[in-house]
């Protein structure tokens, strides 16, 4: 018997693994795969000695979180600890131009003023007006949308800004991103942000990606882009040796079969082999598919299990990781010490992309997302050596052609390598002499995610599509209520459900805090 068993071992559920079992509370993790971390994933997957964050990176999400501020110190007693870069982001586009932003609002306004009058002004306005509404904006994107604490909030917001004055503020945050930054004159300020709103499972023209993209700008600028020193696998290292400090157990190569259920309540799980795990709770971090196509399969839930049917994944996403020979020499100055460099030309460019992809499309000209991890953290290789770590959010699901007419094959085993050389190509017109610097590169396609992370349907990071009838309180279905439905003792977290997709550990957090943590 355990108090709780979580299904999975990414961030959610390391999150509520951790904040239950510091409050003495007898926690069973169960991973499917033979090691923990989900989307943390860090291996030597070019040549020896190099190593690559996999999938997830950057964690200015869980820096910045509730659940980074409670369990922080805890984790730094078990080797977590952040290195950060110069500059969290820049772009670079076709033509060699390129913006840097800094960790440094003052420093930023006078670089997008310099570019365009007025641009860096508008950006002080609106960065700020994010800032200045930070309190109530991350409570809502973060907190527990069904409960007392979110209703005074919200009653708190009335009284300040009247309800007509409330709903206004909610309409105006509906707004595309494309409408944000085309009131920015410069075309290198557009670029800068366009890219981001990819990261957060949208595009330039969704529903509230400006708000998305404003609040990406307030927290690079805040708290930068760092990246674990190490990799992300020391990160669910950390975790673990916290999880067992407190008397808990990750239990990998521990495949849940079904979930237990009696008389409408959870009484345990039965893992494939017969194994049955009797506890007081489950807190399934899983797709929605998984949650109520097998996991609940012959358990009565037909409003469920008719909504996870209909439930749209969005698109996917490919990896792409280097080995150097040295550090990267960027043809255009002022970019070697940027975390994150997006590769694009603007607004147009990335809405065409993701379109693209979102039609079963290789995009003809991806939005190229790089990271320097080894800029920021020196110790994920050899002395004198480089990895690059690059991130294509606009990869199609099901490839249905290729938008440049020169791809042939409907099957990522098949195209994999072709789409690679197609984002090398691009790559090596900004680094000077790159042929000669690639020492080994590894492509992974969303095919070869969703094999590694079986929640990554069709290569989704983001744990389905987030236009806004899949978000919020409508995540992951129109009668979503924190995660919790008809089967007492069942909490559905992961980024399919709210606050959704990336690193800051929200869904883990807020379910923990409802049992008692």
């Amino acid at each position: 018997m355990t108090d709780h068993v979580i299904i999975g071992s990414g961030i959610n559920a390391l999150v509520a693994g951790a904040m239950l079992g510091l409050r003495g509370q007898k926690v069973l993790l169960l991973e499917r795969s033979d090691r923990a971390g989900g989307c943390l994933r860090s291996e030597e997957v070019t040549l020896p000695g190099f190593t690559h964050d996999v999938m997830a990176a950057t964690w200015v999400l869980f820096m910045t979180s509730p659940a980074g501020a409670a369990l922080g110190p805890d984790l730094a007693r078990h080797g977590f600890e952040y290195c950060h870069a110069a500059h969290p982001t820049a772009v670079l586009r076709p033509d060699g131009t390129a913006l840097v932003a800094a960790m440094d609002r003052a420093a930023n306004v006078a670089a997008f003023n310099a570019l365009t009058a007025g641009d860096g002004d508008r950006h002080a306005r609106d960065v700020g007006a994010i800032e200045a509404d930070a309190p109530f904006l991350f409570a809502l994107l973060g907190g527990s949308l069904w409960s007392w604490p979110m209703v005074k909030l919200l009653w708190g917001q009335v009284r300040k800004r009247g309800l007509r004055g409330l709903a206004a503020w909610m309409g105006a945050a509906l707004a595309s991103a494309r409408g944000w930054l085309e009131g920015y004159h410069s075309p290198l300020v557009q670029a800068l942000w366009a890219p981001w709103v990819l990261h957060c499972g949208l595009t330039p023209e969704s529903a509230y990606s400006g708000q998305m993209a404003k609040v990406v700008a307030f927290a690079l600028e805040a708290a930068g882009a760092p990246v674990v020193k190490g990799g992300a696998a020391v990160a669910v290292t950390a975790f673990r040796q916290l999880i067992e400090e407190k008397g808990g157990e990750i239990r990998c190569g521990a495949d849940v079969e079904r979930i237990l259920v009696r008389d409408g309540r959870v009484t345990g799980v039965r893992l494939f082999g017969g194994a049955e795990i009797a506890c007081g709770s489950v807190l399934a971090s899983v797709a929605p598919g998984q949650l109520y196509g097998r996991l609940l399969e012959g358990v009565n839930l037909p409003k469920d299990q008719a909504a996870a049917r209909g439930f749209r994944h969005g698109r996917g996403n490919f990896q792409l990781h280097y080995a150097l020979d040295r550090s990267p020499e960027w043809l255009t100055a002022g970019l070697e010490d940027v975390a994150l460099i997006h590769l694009s030309d603007g607004i147009d460019a990335v809405s065409k992309s993701a379109n693209e992809a979102e039609r079963g499309m290789l995009p003809e000209v991806p939005t190229i997302c790089v990271g320097q991890p080894s800029r920021l953290d020196p110790s994920r290789c050899p002395d004198g050596k480089a990895v690059l770590w690059l991130q294509i959010p606009d990869a199609p699901r099901v490839i249905k052609g290729d938008a440049g007419g020169e791809i042939d094959g409907q099957d990522w085993a098949a195209v994999r390598e072709a789409f690679a050389d197609r984002i090398e190509a691009i790559l090596a017109r900004h680094i000077k002499d790159f042929a000669a610097i690639k020492l080994a590169r590894r492509a992974y396609s969303p095919a070869d995610l969703e094999a590694m992370n079986i929640n990554l349907v069709g290569g989704d990071p983001y744990g389905g599509a987030c236009s806004i009838d899949q978000f919020f309180i409508w995540r992951p279905f129109a009668h979503s209520t924190n995660g919790r439905g008809t089967v007492r003792g069942l909490i559905h977290i992961g980024a399919s459900t709210h606050p959704g997709p990336g690193l800051g550990g929200g869904s883990g957090y807020n379910a923990a805090k409802r049992l008692g943590a």
